[in-house]
């Protein structure tokens, strides 16, 4: 629906109507509170299976996760407390997770991949009370803590083995759930700045709930599907997007603790949805054996984290007869915009809005623009986190006088209301499904001696949808490429680093003296 103001047309999609309440059915917005109501009747059905076989019900993850929680409760955690986990994948990383939320904790997921200088920083703005990681960086999670409030240090493996599990196979398997508001945080997960100061944004039990009602209704989900999950559980998508759509209907999992295309094709016979970024979908193109044989039994396969090219769209439509739905979301919003799942999916875009989710276009002067104008992208719903960890200036500065967060993101909304990402404001870099924030790597690269300044941009990659490249000026002795790269591979997680390093000679600027990256993305697109 388009909305008439002041005599021009804006881009103003209007959510629909909400008439449950902040607590729903359970009388506690806690959201495990609401997963044990969507459990099946016999809690002996099965939740999930590993690559190794392993089968694990949901009484089992019910029991796990309540030993859990007693164990972090018995080690001093409070209510609204922060729990900082940086572990692989594993069937115990998702009964800890779940642990918190019954507990009434706030779990705090790191990527594995970040380095002792990015941790630091994570541990010192958290301020967590207990801190899981796994046995091989003990030593470095050791180096940075903060000098008080951990009260304890734990590990946990991808094997499930560690101190986490040893103390928690002696605690009790009976627990309750936290009496939780709906406001009241449920999850802290970081998003690198534009000035190279992660932010920690906060999400609420209603924003995670009401997201995942909102993407079982949309999406179909029932307790007959089966989800292949092979995303990481330290991202939105596979945390909250793929579990949420799990556990608030009952059904079950492939459990996979990362991406391969032969795996993924060998485990389509017994699944029916499949989740993922779209690298996963290029390599299974990629991969000859895959086609319409190999997924005869899926009724849908979402992408997301980054964006979809439409080549891959259509190629994947013609090798197996199946039209992946592209969706829009962000870590501050969840899922904001969806294609249909019943209805046409266009390629090149993320669909209408989600139930209960407006979506307008604005201009730099926040002036609503005209159907099919592209502008700057702002969001309003139960989805929206309600601001950044302890920068509430931060949070003036990207809500709206109104309520809308600016996304940061350019789009368009077309006349049927689908919405096309045209571009990112804030030269984010998504690779792998994984943002990366230029000023961050700037700021790392421009420390080094011989260094005078760097630029860095993201240029099309087949298979990562986008590649980081540096360019960088030198100053009297400057390091080699070999050097620049090696330097940022100690201080930046791995998806961060570059790729490729350019040396020229200046930087193009504008009249007002900002770099035009744009021009660099030109110059370098074949890098």
């Amino acid at each position: 629906m388009v909305a008439q103001l002041h005599g021009a047309y804006s881009t103003v999609i209007k959510p629909e109507s909400t008439k449950r309440g902040t607590t729903g059915m359970t009388g506690n917005a806690n959201l495990y509170a609401h997963f044990q109501q969507h459990f099946p009747a016999d809690l002996n059905t099965q939740l999930l299976t590993d690559v190794d076989g392993r089968s694990v019900t949901y009484l089992q993850a019910d029991e796990a996760s309540a030993r859990i929680a007693n164990t972090l409760l018995q080690l001093g955690a409070g209510r609204g407390d922060r729990i900082t986990v940086q572990v692989e994948k594993s069937v115990e990383n998702l009964y800890l997770y779940l642990a918190c939320l019954r507990a009434g904790l706030v779990y705090h997921p790191l990527n594995t991949a970040y380095t002792a200088s990015e941790l630091a920083y994570f541990l010192g703005n958290a301020e967590p009370t207990i801190v899981i990681c796994a046995s091989d960086v003990l030593v470095t999670i050791e180096s940075v803590l903060p000098a008080n409030g951990i009260k304890a240090l734990l590990t946990l493996d991808v094997d499930g083995g560690g101190t986490l599990m040893q103390q928690a196979a002696g605690a009790s398997e009976q627990a309750g759930v936290a009496q939780s508001q709906g406001d009241e945080m449920a999850a802290l997960l970081y998003s690198s700045g534009t000035t190279g100061q992660p932010k920690g944004i906060m999400l609420s039990h209603d924003n995670l709930r009401k997201n995942a009602e909102t993407l079982v209704q949309t999406w179909g989900f029932s307790a007959s599907d089966r989800l292949l999950h092979m995303l990481p559980i330290y991202h939105v998508h596979g945390l909250f997007v793929g579990l949420g759509c799990v556990l608030m209907c009952g059904a079950s999992m492939a459990w996979h603790s990362r991406f391969s295309d032969k795996a993924a094709i060998a485990a389509m016979q017994d699944c029916t949805v499949m989740m993922g970024v779209p690298t996963y979908y290029t390599r299974l193109l990629a991969n000859e054996e895959f086609g319409s044989e190999c997924c005869s039994n899926i009724r849908l396969f979402v992408s997301g984290s980054a964006p979809l090219l439409s080549e891959t769209f259509v190629e994947f439509k013609s090798r197996t007869g199946h039209t992946i739905l592209e969706r829009y979301g962000m870590t501050e919003t969840g899922m904001n915009t969806s294609n249909p799942l019943n209805g046409e999916r266009r390629a090149g875009t993320v669909g209408p809005p989600l139930p209960g989710v407006a979506v307008r276009v604005v201009d730099d002067s926040g002036g609503n623009l005209a159907v099919g104008e592209t502008g700057n992208l702002q969001v309003k719903g139960p989805n929206v986190f309600p601001g950044y960890w302890r920068m509430p200036e931060k949070t003036v500065e990207d809500f709206t006088d109104d309520g809308f967060f600016n996304t940061g993101d350019k789009a368009t909304i077309d006349p049927d209301g689908y919405v096309s990402i045209v571009g990112r404001a804030k030269d984010m870099i998504i690779t792998g499904g994984l943002n990366v924030y230029p000023k961050e790597i700037e700021l790392v690269i421009d420390d080094m001696a011989g260094i005078n300044e760097s630029a860095v941009i993201g240029v099309a990659d087949a298979d990562f949808g986008e590649a980081v490249v540096a360019v960088i000026i030198g100053n009297g002795d400057p390091p080699t490429v070999d050097e620049v790269i090696s330097h940022c591979k100690k201080q930046l997680a791995n998806f961060k680093v570059p790729k490729r390093v350019e040396v020229i000679e200046s930087l193009p600027r504008n009249a007002m003296g900002k770099v035009q990256k744009n021009l660099l993305r030109e110059r370098f697109s074949t890098a």
